[in-house]
């Protein structure tokens, strides 16, 4: 006779989950995250930083072109190949990403910048021309020192043609010179193989 329960499974000792319970625990939940969404995120008090403003200094891009330079890594940062940013404490191997590294958010922030420009008015725009106009920047010339260049360069360019036309006189009497030397006396111009140009007829 077999066993009455060799056709079944034991599952007494399976968990009984009560629905009510889970469900009444997920709206928590649900309502938790729903608070912690509404509430302001507050990290730490909010940094106000200065708007962005134009540099005061040249960028010193060219100073160790064409140098050579031995490198070991046991070398500080700032004597490593590269270009060496003394704010982020940082090597940049090359120009343009050097550039883009000083205009970029993370070194404006390092000095206290936001990527912000202040909104100028109208009288700021008005003193900045007024500067720019009395600064005289090497290179760029009013009309009065262009046409000092044009009388310079003419006056130059008559000299130099004057200087062609005296030495061409200076050839032409050289040549002359030569000419009546070798006519007047017959034994140069044998030494110089100018003899055989004469006429053999009487």
């Amino acid at each position: 006779m077999a066993s009455s329960n060799a056709g079944g499974v034991d599952n007494t000792f399976r968990r009984k989950f009560d629905r009510e319970e889970y469900l009444e625990r997920a709206r928590e939940r649900e309502k938790q995250e729903e608070d912690n969404r509404n509430k302001p995120k507050s990290k730490g008090p909010l940094v106000q930083r200065k708007p962005l403003k134009h540099r005061d200094f040249v960028v010193d891009l060219e100073s160790r072109l064409g140098k050579t330079q031995v490198v070991t890594p046991i070398a500080p940062l700032s004597q490593q190949a590269g270009y060496y940013c003394s704010v982020c404490e940082c090597v940049v191997k090359d120009s343009a990403n050097y550039l883009d590294h000083i205009n970029g958010k993370k070194h404006q922030r390092a000095l206290g910048m936001s990527m912000r420009v202040e909104r100028a008015s109208l009288e700021q725009v008005q003193e900045r021309f007024e500067v720019l106009k009395k600064r005289k920047v090497p290179g760029s010339f009013s009309e009065q020192d262009l046409d000092e260049r044009i009388i310079k360069q003419q006056e130059e360019e008559e000299e130099r043609k004057r200087q062609r036309r005296e030495r061409k006189k200076e050839k032409k009497k050289e040549k002359a010179a030569i000419e009546e030397e070798t006519e007047t006396d017959p034994d140069i111009a044998v030494m110089m193989g100018f003899g055989s140009f004469h006429s053999s007829k009487k």
